[in-house]
């Protein structure tokens, strides 16, 4: 028997290392290992050690005389090498017929084409069997040979393992350089030792049970993407996994599992181009000893330890943001579905109502599509969006100097106690998913809540006719305009910037949708709509127009009619006038716009007035029918009563003595 130190040094050994067999005088050794060199077939060559052999075996070894495919030595080359034949580069085709040499122990092939393992079932004592670089295509004729230790097949056309159920002996089983696909038929065999599979067609490791004893694993240059099993392997110290396709930690996680691991090799990996490579290998594999051929330090170790904390730390907020950004997309767009459904449950009246809005109504009417709804997500924030909540209808995020608004309900965000800070740092309001009449009655809070908003950017607003910019006259002030398309008909209109820019004319705007305005541009908007506002101003009396102006504009009325000897709330016949109020704005603040809900207070304001009036009317109406009535009655029945008086009088004063008596019993009975 070959003793268990006797083992080629057939997968990640060093340059230049031998392990030999002393009681045989062998040594055997990895011959191609320099960089330059890996891609050359791997080669296993016999040395003597023994000072009394010949250098590499006697040269009539290679010189035999065959008779057809059966092998004949001398007696005196028996005794020499009694136990050891090496038929090597002899251009065998076949492995040839070898008789009377049943003690044989090892036998060598090497370098021939053989495309088939026969003839050897009789050599029962056959510890070493080299047949590397030949052509066979299947593993057979071994079944005879339980006493096999080591079985050289590298450099081969082999597919499959099978056919070593029997080998139960084995301790180096060498399958380099073939073209095998999957690791199977190797669970009974727990003495083996050293298994090289390195330069196959592997992609998936697996069905590595029952290897007890393996301590050397060599699987270089295969197309291995995913590593298993490796943990179930008690006494594995060396794995070699250079030049494969492993591209993530997961799918090596094995390797972290395993106690007995000390060397490993992943150099000539995509997964050995990241950055903190090194790092994380060392922080999930801390029984390592050496990594990529190179020894590892302590200080290594605990930089790898420090350097994986904080990537640690920067994966959990990484994946922290990108969960509070996934929810943020799904509360938009479930913002965005619940306004589309409002759209579309208010489209069929407001067509009935309004047949001159169709067009903008149709325009709306398509559904909204979120630009990333459509993405998929990883398996890893599938995981973690699974508890989110999408039942959000109202979302509020402040994103640099802007604050975006999405849905109508966070617009009760503006009451908040928003701190100084943050309040002064916005510059840009985004409404999204809002109905601009449910915007116009915060309009004045933003000049309170953000004293330096400069930018409006509106997005699915309802936007529909120009008199609804006449509400952003309503603000402090005002630079930029954007007014997205989407879900804002008011854009197909050709004048809408130009009114936009008379209307707002006081603010100085200097972009819309992102287009400077010139003063050629506010000169053609006065020219446009000037006469508008002139013809609105002036059909509203002042007093109205007092409603519109601030405390100073009223003073200035005041100064005004004054120098003018009139009274305040007087109208005036002289045009002028209302031109000189206030100034050049004068004109535009008759252009003013009611929301709907507005309209419908008032409206029923108006109805409930005129009801009241109606009933009051009514009621004047029949009192004084009843008086009159009552005069007319009175009329037709005064002579008569006249009459009746007098003719009362005169039988009352007849007696004069009597009468007296009579009125003094009546101021007597009065008094007490």
């Amino acid at each position: 028997m070959v003793p268990s130190k006797c083992r080629p040094a057939v997968a990640g050994a060093r340059p230049g290392h031998a392990v030999s067999a002393n009681n045989y005088g062998l040594q055997l050794v990895l011959q191609s290992t320099s960089a330059a060199e890996r891609t050359k077939p791997l080669e296993f060559r016999l040395h003597k050690e023994q000072p009394y052999l010949h250098n590499r075996f006697l040269q009539h070894d290679l010189e035999k005389n065959y008779s057809g495919k059966q092998v004949h030595r001398t007696a005196e080359e028996k005794m020499q090498h009694s136990d050891r034949l090496t038929l090597e580069r002899q251009k065998l085709t076949v492995c040839p017929i070898i008789d009377g040499e049943e003690h044989l122990r090892l036998l060598s092939f090497q370098h021939n084409c053989i495309t088939r393992i026969q003839n050897i079932s009789n050599l029962q004592h056959l510890v070493f069997l080299d047949l590397y670089d030949n052509q066979i295509e299947e593993i057979s004729g071994l079944t005879t040979l339980r006493s096999l230790r080591v079985l050289l097949l590298g450099n081969n056309r082999i597919r499959r393992i099978s056919n070593l159920d029997n080998l139960v002996s084995l301790d180096v089983l060498d399958l380099h350089g073939n073209q095998i696909a999957i690791i199977e038929n190797l669970n009974h065999l727990s003495d083996l030792r050293v298994l090289n599979l390195a330069r196959n067609c592997l992609t998936y490791i697996e069905n590595l049970n029952g290897l007890d004893s393996l301590t050397e694993l060599n699987l270089r240059y295969n197309q291995i993407r995913i590593v298993k099993d490796v943990d179930t392997l008690p006494c594995l110290q060396r794995l070699f996994l250079s030049f494969n396709n492993i591209s993530r930690f997961d799918d090596i996680l094995c390797l972290a599992d395993s106690a007995s691991l000390s060397d490993v090799t992943l150099d000539g990996n995509p997964i050995a181009q990241e950055a903190l490579y090194k790092h994380t290998v060392l922080h999930h594999m801390m029984q390592l000893r050496q990594l990529d051929m190179k020894k590892i330090t302590e200080e290594e170790r605990r930089m790898a330890s420090v350097a994986l904390r904080k990537e640690e730390e920067k994966r959990r907020e990484s994946h922290k943001q990108t969960l509070l950004k996934e929810k943020k997309r799904l509360t938009i767009s479930n913002i965005a579905h619940q306004w589309e459904s409002q759209q579309n449950r208010s489209l069929p009246s407001s067509q009935e109502n309004n047949e001159d809005n169709e067009s903008s109504h149709n325009s709306r009417s398509t559904p909204y599509v979120f630009p990333e709804e459509t993405r998929s997500l990883d398996s890893l924030l599938n995981k973690g969006t699974q508890g989110l909540s999408v039942l959000d209808s109202h979302l509020v995020e402040i994103e640099g100097d802007t604050v975006y608004l999405y849905g109508s309900g966070a617009l009760e965000s503006l009451d908040r106690n928003w701190s100084v800070q943050t309040a002064g740092s916005i510059t840009t309001i985004s409404f999204n998913f809002i109905d601009f009449d449910e915007i116009v009655p915060v309009l004045p809070k933003l000049r309170i809540r953000f004293p330096n908003s400069l930018h409006l950017k509106f997005k699915e607003n309802n936007l529909a006719v120009l008199k609804q910019f006449n509400a952003l006259a309503q603000l402090r002030r005002l630079e930029q305009l954007t007014v997205d398309a989407q879900g804002n008909p008011v854009v197909t209109f050709t004048l809408w910037k130009y009114y936009v820019m008379f209307r707002l004319g006081h603010f100085n705007l200097q972009k819309i949708n992102g287009m400077e305005v010139t003063q050629n541009d506010m000169v053609m908007a006065e020219n446009l709509f000037g006469v508008l506002a002139y013809v609105a101003s002036s059909d509203v009396p002042y007093c109205r127009l007092l409603s519109f102006l601030g405390d100073c504009r009223k003073k200035q009325l005041c100064y005004l009619l004054e120098a003018k000897g009139k009274k305040l709330g007087t109208a005036s016949e002289d045009g002028n006038d209302r031109r000189k109020l206030g100034g050049e704005n004068a004109s535009r603040l008759a252009l003013n716009y009611t929301t709907r809900d507005s309209q419908t207070e008032k409206l029923e304001e108006a109805k409930d007035r005129k009801d009241f009036c109606h009933s009051y009317i009514q009621d004047l109406v029949k009192e004084a029918a009843d008086i009159n009535m009552k005069n007319e009655s009175l009329q037709k029945l005064w002579p008569q009563m006249f009459i009746e008086l007098v003719r009362d009088a005169v039988i009352e004063i007849r007696n004069k003595d009597s009468y007296m008596k009579l009125c003094l019993q009546r101021i007597t009975s009065q008094k007490s």
